[in-house]
């Protein structure tokens, strides 16, 4: 489960702290520019950790399937339709674009592969139905945990949007200075 920490030094404690986006309205724009990007790269990262997660539940689902219907092909000759059902399947979750890569991916790869550390989803013919059960557990329990940090750092990220959009709405800022900001930095 992901746990946050009151006062810890990692970017889901801070982004997640009552006080991250207080106050808003009083900080200069870079700042709450600089707030709103750090909270998007932590939504994507945990956007990357649930399909990850997503991936494992339809492996280990796909599994029990093929036993409840004594299905002969193994679960690696189903992997590309295993993987693919979500990719083109309908989208549900926020539906958000997202232009940052997952910073943090080998991490959080060890994290999924450890809640489970006696289960190697490699060779997942071989195991118990037991096995399995509890594999799905700990990987749907886990996934419930990275979607409502999801939401909550979503509900920042919104804030902080917020913020942004009612400055130029408002004109204490312009779209020109925006731009110039952005050349400044090239």
């Amino acid at each position: 489960m992901i746990e946050v920490r009151p006062g810890g030094r990692r970017r889901i404690d801070r982004v997640l702290s009552p006080d991250y986006a207080s106050e808003i309205e009083g900080r200069a724009l870079t700042d709450v520019r600089d707030l709103r990007d750090e909270a998007a790269q932590e939504e994507t990262d945990l956007s990357y950790l649930r399909r990850v997660l997503h991936a494992r539940i339809d492996i280990v689902r796909a599994e029990q399937r093929r036993r409840d219907e004594n299905g002969s092909a193994t679960v690696v000759e189903q992997l590309v339709a295993i993987l693919s059902d979500n990719a083109v399947g309908p989208a549900t979750g926020s539906g958000r674009y997202q232009t940052t890569e997952p910073s943090r991916a080998e991490a959080h790869r060890r994290h999924v592969e450890a809640l489970v550390s006696d289960v190697d989803l490699s060779d997942v013919m071989s195991l118990s139905d037991a096995k399995l059960d509890q594999a799905l557990r700990a990987y749907t329990a886990e996934e419930d945990s990275v979607s409502a940090r999801r939401r909550e750092v979503q509900q920042v990220v919104d804030k902080l949007n917020a913020e942004i959009a009612r400055r130029y709405r408002e004109g204490a800022a312009s779209v020109d200075q925006l731009l110039a900001e952005e050349r400044d930095k090239q």
